[in-house]
């Protein structure tokens, strides 16, 4: 597949979220993304705000689902989102019900494995149990609790190739990643490149980042898109 390029909007702030969604736009991003903390601050709203601005753009609402996982998948996509995001931590059972619901409404699945105790493992969970994209995710809290205690800071790429080889949908990195290393995960066989704090976002104050972000994401995208097909699932063994 091509490779796409999703901007977190990590923001909290609705007006400032969807200036950032405008200047990712003419900069060349694919994807949307409702970050937790714009989903925590403004809900259905925020996503629902989202669709009326950017109708045709995929918009990935990052719900972090634990439970009543038909539920909040019907809202978000009633209120426009694309895709949603459950966690492998989750029930079984939950993640069924997300799935269930993405059938229903037309809802791409994305599966979190976050906190899961073997990544590997949490990553073919979420395809056995019918996600359609997986997400590898060293957490924020994580990563800095770990550098706190003067302890190495995990990295997605220390196990995304495993990931990738583990699965046969597409994966996306994310936390902590720098610019280059983030353009870099097509090459691992991870075609979804997400921006998102701290490259966009502030990772502290959960505000656009100062400096040209604009010109940023458009090198950004240049790089990604130029990148060329990326195998996945089949096309990839």
């Amino acid at each position: 597949m091509q490779p796409i390029v999703q901007i977190s909007l990590d923001l909290t702030d609705r007006a400032e979220a969807l200036s950032t969604a405008r200047l990712a736009m003419r900069a060349g991003v694919d994807w949307l993304e409702a970050g937790t903390p714009f989903i925590l601050a403004e809900g259905v709203h925020g996503v629902r705000a989202l669709r009326e601005e950017f109708p045709g753009v995929p918009i990935v609402a990052d719900l972090k689902i634990m439970d009543g996982g038909y539920l909040e998948a019907e809202m978000m996509a009633k209120a426009g989102a694309t895709h949603v995001v459950v966690m492998a931590r989750a029930h079984e059972e939950t993640l069924k019900c997300v799935v269930q619901a993405g059938r229903d409404y037309g809802l791409k699945v994305m599966g979190d494995n976050l906190g899961f105790p073997d990544m590997v493992d949490g990553a073919r969970f979420c395809e056995d149990l019918g996600c359609d994209y997986v997400i590898h995710h060293i957490g924020y809290d994580e990563r800095r609790g770990l550098a706190a205690g003067g302890r190495p800071m995990p990295s997605p790429l220390d196990q995304l190739r495993e990931v990738v080889a583990a699965v046969s949908v597409p994966v996306q990195a994310v936390g902590g990643l720098t610019i280059e290393q983030a353009v870099a995960t097509p090459g691992y066989g991870a075609p979804l490149v997400v921006i998102g704090a701290p490259l966009a976002v502030d990772a502290d104050s959960f505000r656009t980042a100062d400096g040209n972000l604009e010109g940023t994401l458009r090198l950004i995208c240049e790089r990604v898109h130029g990148h060329g097909d990326v195998r996945v699932g089949k096309d990839r063994r």
